[in-house]
């Protein structure tokens, strides 16, 4: 496939922190409207790949190109402005203050301020991907599964088409998980985007996966031939555990 069909690319990228080599020398690609799953035991790497796509983290070598650009991505703020969101574990929300103020605060500009204009296009993003979520309601009043779909939709709002879920079900209860996965399911559809999976259920839609092992690209495939393999991806799966 042509390097133009690619949304998001790394090209023999390497990061270190002091001494620890947290990856090596990795390339890989995620297609346009490809949902890529990104798999690999707690230490592995693979949050800090996309952590270098997202504008958390800066290569210390290689390159990122998104189309067929190169890019510099140095804050978060710099992937959103390329199209790229990323959803995190762990949330980032104001207890206090509403869904619709949350999605506010994260903006720059006059919709900060302008709470109905912000209350307007939220609701019909939740409408468009059936998000149950009150945006009146404030974040303490939440279950988890609803903080972490207000999470989806300030990403949403500031223009992601490129998304990166990092691990996004895993601190949810198992119904909570259905819910929050039903909604990803529909949101995914046809959507660029990168899952970093703690759970088998997160991958059942990925049209590729990719392993991460000590910092480097151990297999890669569809879960057919990953498990036809039978190497590392086989024995996760087996474990059912991917932290």
């Amino acid at each position: 496939m042509a390097q133009n069909e690619y949304a998001v690319r790394l090209e023999h990228v390497t990061k270190t922190f002091g001494t620890v080599v947290a990856n090596k020398d990795v390339s890989l690609g995620v297609r346009r409207g490809e949902i890529l799953a990104l798999l690999g035991e707690n230490g592995s790497g693979k949050t800090t790949l996309m952590n270098m796509i997202a504008g958390i983290y800066f290569p210390d070598e290689g390159e990122i190109y998104v189309g067929d650009e190169a890019v510099t991505i140095r804050s978060p703020r710099d992937a959103l402005d390329l199209g790229i969101g990323m959803i995190h574990q762990h949330f980032k929300l104001v207890d206090v203050f509403s869904a619709t103020e949350n999605i506010a605060l994260s903006m720059g500009g006059k919709d900060k301020f302008d709470l109905k204009r912000v209350h307007d296009k939220a609701r019909a993003i939740c409408e468009k991907y059936e998000f149950n979520l009150d945006l009146n309601q404030k974040v303490y009043e939440m279950s988890v599964s609803q903080k972490q779909t207000l999470e989806i939709v300030k990403v949403l709002y500031r223009g992601a088409d490129i998304l990166i879920l990092d691990e996004a079900t895993s601190a949810l209860d198992t119904e909570s998980e259905k819910l929050v996965q039903d909604a990803l399911n529909n949101l995914l559809k046809g959507r660029t985007s990168v899952v970093i999976a703690h759970r088998l259920s997160t991958i059942h839609n990925a049209d590729k996966i990719i392993v991460v092992d000590h910092g480097r690209i151990a297999e890669q495939g569809t879960h057919a031939e990953l498990m036809a393999r039978n190497g590392i991806y086989a024995k996760l799966i087996e474990m059912q555990s991917f932290d």
